[in-house]
């Protein structure tokens, strides 16, 4: 199975700096307050490997639980899907204002987030030689991928398609509707409440022998293994679901697809870890994690890429295939 690593580096501060975030984390952990309210239905099933939770920790007062099976986490309260679908559109209107961080790294975080992964896909299509492919982008509208795949020139169409509306069969343009060669989904599983009720969703609109390109945060990583629920970049909505990389891929095959590539290229555990410590200088770390994100630039350099290799960074990517 092809697995990818990256020489590319840049610091945390260009995509998603600590400090920058807190603001737009407050606002997200307020308004999943609000649309959890008295109507949560609690997960006692791990939408990974189906089996039973247990306790893992608060992230302020919302509870994660924890899959035994594989080490992936999830938010135990959920509202109805009708709730959770407004929760992410107010979530993503509130990203792209003025008030959150990414408005002022909107830039910064295309040439280093959304321009790589569109080199992803471009790259991978070459290599299955398929050629302008229609494809299906798995979102909450607006998103800043979908310029991107349009400017491309790479796909015969780009489909957009509310995430929520899929998992959940609401979407009133899906019938009828043209296949895709190709989906995308970025950080899609990490923020809808059924996971495999969305795969299935994708399968449905995805041709036989067509790719699936997903991107996700995993729990296995070092700085969510480092940090646990201490980590400020696990918070709903946008991490309801924070799969483990061992989980995701069984999530993927439970869902019917083949895996083609599983790799952690992430470039930034060590900086996450390090932001944490600068921000919260009592974090409880073991000699060893302290000894690391002391080390110098080099040493920190060269295990990040060893993160990589061994598919311990907190940055998924996998292509899978819908079998033929």
């Amino acid at each position: 199975m092809r697995s990818i690593e990256t020489s590319v580096t840049f610091p945390l501060s260009s995509v998603k700096p600590l400090e920058g975030l807190l603001a737009y984390r407050a606002y997200c952990l307020e308004a999943t307050r609000r649309a959890v309210g008295s109507s949560g239905r609690r997960r006692d099933r791990s939408p990974a490997s189906g089996g039973p939770l247990e306790p893992f920790g608060k992230v302020e007062e919302f509870e994660y639980l924890r899959d035994p099976e594989n080490g992936s986490i999830f938010l135990a309260e959920l509202p109805d899907p009708q709730a959770w679908a407004g929760l992410l559109r107010r979530v993503v209107g509130f990203r792209q204002s003025p008030e959150a961080f990414h408005a002022d790294l909107a830039q910064s975080r295309t040439d280093h987030v959304y321009a790589p992964k569109l080199e992803w896909i471009q790259e991978t299509l070459r290599l299955q030689q398929m050629t302008s492919p229609r494809i299906l982008e798995v979102m909450t509208a607006p998103s800043r991928l979908t310029p991107l795949l349009i400017e491309s020139q790479s796909f015969t169409e780009v489909l957009p398609v509310e995430e929520m509306a899929l998992a959940h069969q609401t979407d009133t343009g899906a019938q009828g509707a043209a296949m895709a060669q190709a989906a995308v989904l970025l950080e899609s599983l990490d923020r809808v409440d059924d996971p495999e009720a969305l795969l299935r969703g994708v399968a449905r609109r995805l041709e036989r022998g067509g790719l699936l390109f997903v991107t996700a945060l995993v729990a296995s990583g070092f700085d969510m293994a480092t940090l646990g629920v201490q980590n400020r970049y696990l918070y709903p909505p946008d991490r309801v679901n924070c799969f483990s990389l061992r989980g995701l891929e069984h999530l993927i095959r439970r869902a019917g697809f083949v895996p083609l590539e599983v790799s952690t290229p992430g470039v930034l555990d060590v900086g996450i870890v390090r932001a944490h410590l600068k921000h919260e200088p009592l974090i409880p770390l073991s000699p060893f994690e302290r000894q690391i994100v002391e080390a110098s630039d080099e040493t920190r350099e060269a295990f990040q890429t060893f993160l990589q290799q061994q598919g311990l960074s907190s940055f998924a990517r996998i292509v899978a295939r819908r079998p033929a």
